[in-house]
């Protein structure tokens, strides 16, 4: 398909032109990265409409049967909702399960729903590299709400919180003690902790809350214009989802209010460019004819211990700037 008339698909909302789009966007072809990348410079001028929320959480601890329930009311409400969901990917066979929309059956054939899962591949902290991109093109088909669920595990928290406009953290109250459960870096990442499965046990959930509070206390918030909350919910049973809502309403217009929110999405698009550079150059690096030639022998004498890293990597170096 031309790419103009893949773009205006895109644009008018055609859920076989979108998933076409982010197929040619995750294409690990070279020929595709070209088009890939005209293909959102058409697109461009239409994105950034959305708000932008990345959620995290252990396994178990229910993030898809909250965003099915998150997702559900915000299109009961009028929104249109993209969900990209990273699946960890085998270190081993390197596939992945690709489950999400099993896991939201209902939300899934919601026709102002969106749901994609794709495979973290060799991506640090399990995001898949193209979730920006994605995100770019489910905006400009008119998704005004655009979900990030992480994989839960190693650091891909810190990335996604990187790329959207609210990160929120999901928690669970009956999983033993909470405080011996928390990461301060995922907590310092945190815009609101969800407590989830509430109705589980009363008692322990607002046991926990105040915890969560008490520790949010030490730590450094923010944003000066931001105190992180502590919500509780129940996602099986529909219970707190409409106040999570506006909790996020909030953030939002105190956040453009103060001019944070747009200072933060051009800071994120910087660093979106140095990291796209730096696969890139690596790329570029690695594919070099000569640095190819005598990779496998150097990475050979480094494991062996005949060289040290150090002098490997400068060989490589000088090789390369012949």
């Amino acid at each position: 398909m031309e790419l103009h008339t893949l773009a205006e698909n895109i644009r008018s909302g055609n859920i076989r032109a979108i998933g076409k789009g982010i197929t040619l966007i995750e294409s690990k072809k070279p020929e595709h990265a070209q088009q890939a990348a005209q293909l959102l410079e058409l697109l461009l001028p239409y994105s950034g409409n959305s708000l932008r929320i990345g959620i995290t959480g252990v396994p178990g601890v229910g993030k898809s049967t909250f965003i099915e329930a998150f997702g559900s009311y915000l299109t009961s409400q009028g929104h249109k909702v993209a969900v990209l969901a990273v699946d960890p990917s085998s270190q081993i066979t390197g596939g992945s399960i690709l489950g999400d929309k099993t896991r939201m059956e209902e939300l899934s054939r919601n026709p102002k729903a969106f749901i994609r899962p794709s495979p973290a591949g060799e991506t640090l902290g399990g995001v898949a590299r193209r979730t920006r991109e994605t995100m770019l093109l489910c905006e400009a088909a008119g998704y005004d709400v655009v979900i990030v669920e992480t994989v839960g595990v190693g650091q891909s928290e810190t990335t996604v919180a990187s790329m959207v406009d609210f990160f929120m953290l999901l928690q669970l109250a009956t999983a033993g003690d909470e405080l011996q459960g928390i990461k301060k870096g995922v907590m310092e990442l945190a815009d609101a902790i969800i407590i989830n499965k509430a109705d589980l046990d009363h008692q322990k959930t607002e046991l926990a809350r105040r915890q969560y509070q008490n520790a949010l206390h030490i730590l450094r918030p923010k944003s000066k214009q931001w105190t992180v909350p502590v919500l509780s919910v129940s996602a099986l049973q529909h219970q707190g989802v409409a106040e999570v809502w506006e909790m996020l309403s909030r953030f939002r217009a105190a956040m453009q209010d103060s001019g944070e929110f747009d200072d933060t999405r051009r800071r994120q698009a910087v660093d979106w460019m140095w990291a796209l550079l730096m696969d890139d150059l690596k790329t570029l690096f690695l594919e070099h004819p000569e640095v190819k030639g005598i990779f496998p022998q150097l990475q050979q004498a480094v494991s062996q211990g005949i060289t040290t890293p150090a002098a490997a990597s400068r060989r490589l170096l000088d090789v390369f700037r012949r």
